[in-house]
């Protein structure tokens, strides 16, 4: 949610007040999916796991359960593989849009006549590329 972020914009040499940028994006979604979808699997285990030992005769002698439990972790799986490509999309996003590039280009005061802006440091996303990978 990078639109509930404030940026301060310096003023030019003190010629003006520093203005307030608000970042553009919201990209908070395929992160709440992923963790979402992380937690579900998470009780269906727990699930699972009760069910294998708590009720091992059950799940040996009815036929239909280990294919039904088959089905929903295959299911499980293919939302897994698609959360991750949305939270690897969304991480895309946060970096564009927060590239110093872009908030130099979207700041007014560095559109003006004889006015040199510099990005200064890039961001360090080193970690969050590896939370994605990982």
């Amino acid at each position: 949610r990078l639109y509930q972020i404030p940026f301060e914009m310096p003023g030019c040499e003190g010629k003006s007040e520093p203005q307030t940028l608000h970042l553009i994006g919201d990209f908070s979604a395929p992160a709440e999916f992923f963790v979402t979808l992380g937690v579900f699997c998470f009780l269906y285990a727990m699930a699972a796991l009760v069910l294998y030992l708590r009720f091992h005769s059950l799940y040996g002698e009815n036929k239909k359960l280990p294919i039904a439990d088959f089905c929903v972790t295959v299911c499980f799986t293919f939302f897994w593989l698609v959360a991750v490509a949305a939270w690897g999309k969304g991480l895309s996003d946060v970096k564009a849009a927060t590239r110093p590039t872009s908030l130099i280009t979207a700041m007014a005061v560095c559109q003006d006549e004889g006015v040199a802006c510099s990005a200064g440091t890039t961001p360090a996303m080193g970690l969050a590329n590896i939370s994605v990978v990982r």
